[in-house]
């Protein structure tokens, strides 16, 4: 396959086809692959400077279109914290944090709203990225004398964290395995054959792809699958969901992200799978351009999610689309807000576009929300944002 040299693309190259060749059959999986092309510490797509999100970058997230989306998120998370009885220190960890404008917005309404949540909360980032890590720093400095820090997961100790862990948008990012039926479940691997990297199939590089299938209640050899059906399998999203249940002590675990239920991830009509490549605010479906230049991601299944959490003591407290989440915790309180007279022309067009973006149910308000807990009682199960449940 033909790589287009971008100006770090050569280099990335490189160092794919050496690790193709130092591997034991000289092959790699195609999780391998996307990791490296969007994590090589130097060179990859999160950590080469690329990276550019927003209305005019690459892709655009819940955060960039404006503060609401945030602070709906902190009325959620006040009552977290009140639900568990008001803990001193509350935790509330994101992972991935983006340019760090969730963050800001979630604290800015913090503390402006709720300066007894703000004396006690320790808020943490998990960010593997150091470029992104650099860009969250520099935003959230101008906010003054609020406890953030940022830690990897070998700094947080097991069963220390009391209070909400936090993620949006960041499962559809972590590398996928591509999986095909071919008579029987195959892999996709990347090899060199005259001295041109290339795909190729083979048997599966790992049992746990087998016990990811049993975990959802999936069977591909089905006769109502096809032949030559390809999907993905998220194993590094399974591992990452047992890390967090490791982590937390008591208290809450929000996934916002694009995604399905296994049912509808493994739908029989969805034989490509769902990967999708994103470059400049345009997506499709090759992953092997743009080396290190774009960004690569898969829709999440959620039913894994919840599987796992089963198996590490999560319950799951509810599960709908982001549009219901946001209604829930006020949304459309904002929206009317908007004819009061308070805002000039320009100000309510604006936002009341970016609104209706974050509830629109075939965008950004059909997302998905899973909220999962540890060591909960039943009262504190009830959350203002499940108030309408799928």
């Amino acid at each position: 396959m033909s790589l287009p040299q971008f100006p770090n693309s050569p280099k990335l190259q490189e160092i794919l086809i050496t690790k193709i060749k130092d591997s034991p059959q000289q092959q790699i999986t195609f999780a391998d692959y996307m990791d490296l092309v969007l994590y090589h510490q130097e060179y990859g797509y999160y950590n080469c400077g690329a990276v550019n999100i927003g209305a005019k970058g690459d892709f655009f997230t819940s955060a960039s279109l404006g503060k609401d989306f945030g602070e709906l998120l902190a009325i959620q998370i006040q009552q977290m914290w009140q639900n568990i009885g008001s803990p001193n220190p509350f935790y509330l960890v994101e992972m991935g944090a983006g340019n760090g404008e969730l963050a800001q917005d979630i604290l800015n309404y913090l503390q402006n709203n709720n300066p007894s949540l703000i004396a006690v909360l320790e808020y943490i980032i998990v960010e593997r990225s150091q470029l992104l890590k650099q860009r969250q720093q520099e935003i959230l400095a101008a906010l003054g004398e609020i406890n953030i820090s940022w830690r990897t997961w070998t700094e947080i100790a097991d069963n220390s964290i009391t209070g909400c862990f936090i993620s949006n948008e960041l499962v559809d990012a972590f590398p996928v395995h591509l999986i095909t039926k071919q008579g029987e479940l195959q892999e996709v691997y990347l090899t060199i054959k005259e001295e041109q990297i290339t795909q190729t199939v083979a048997p599966l590089s790992t049992a746990r792809i087998i016990e990811y299938f049993d975990l959802i209640g999936i069977n591909l050899l089905t006769e109502k699958y096809s032949e030559n059906y390809q999907t993905e399998v998220n194993l590094q999203a399974l591992e990452w969901l047992a890390t967090v249940a490791k982590k937390l002590q008591r208290g809450y675990i929000l996934t916002i992200d694009y995604g399905y239920t296994a049912e509808k991830y493994y739908s029989p009509a969805r034989n490509q799978g769902t990967l999708q490549c994103y470059y400049q605010h345009r997506h499709h479906n090759n992953p092997y351009v743009n080396l290190g230049y774009q960004d690569l991601t898969a829709h999440v299944n959620f039913t894994a999610l919840q599987r796992q959490g089963e198996l590490h003591n999560l319950e799951t407290l509810g599960f709908t689309q982001q549009g219901l989440f946001l209604m829930a915790l006020g949304c459309s309180d904002r929206l009317n807000e908007l004819s009061t007279g308070k805002y000039n022309i320009a100000e309510i067009f604006q936002r009341r576009n970016a609104l209706h973006q974050l509830i629109d149910p075939t965008g950004l308000g059909g997302f998905g929300v899973l909220i999962q807990g540890k060591n909960l009682t039943p009262k504190e199960h009830s959350l203002q944002g499940l108030t309408n449940w799928l």
